[in-house]
Formats: C-alpha cells, sequence, structure tokens
C-alpha cells in the first residue's frame, strides 16, 4: 500500500466514524445498522473522490 493511504487524516476520521456507528447503532437492529453504515461510507468515499479531485 501507499504512504498516501495510511494517513492519518484519514485514519483518525474513519476510526472515529466506527466507534460513533457503534454507540449510536446500540439501540437499532442490523439491518438498520447496515443501511446506516452503507449510507455513511458513502457519503465519507464521495466527499473524498471530490476533495481529491478526481470526480
Amino acid at each position: 500500500m501507499s504512504a498516501d493511504l495510511l494517513r492519518l487524516d484519514i485514519l483518525v476520521p474513519v476510526l472515529m466514524y466506527c466507534a460513533l456507528l457503534w454507540w449510536v447503532g446500540r439501540g437499532l437492529s442490523w439491518t438498520a445498522r447496515l443501511a446506516t453504515a452503507a449510507v455513511t461510507l458513502m457519503l465519507i468515499i464521495c466527499v473524498l473522490l471530490v476533495e481529491r479531485g478526481w470526480l
């Protein structure tokens, strides 16, 4: 893997997202958790693509 993919400005928000999703998703069903995770990850990917000028 390239060093660019392991930068902390990407890794830290992803870890924080996982922790927040776990905390918020405690009261949700598994289907709702998966849907929330999928939508949020797609938003993160879109923001990264726009930010890096790939989209």
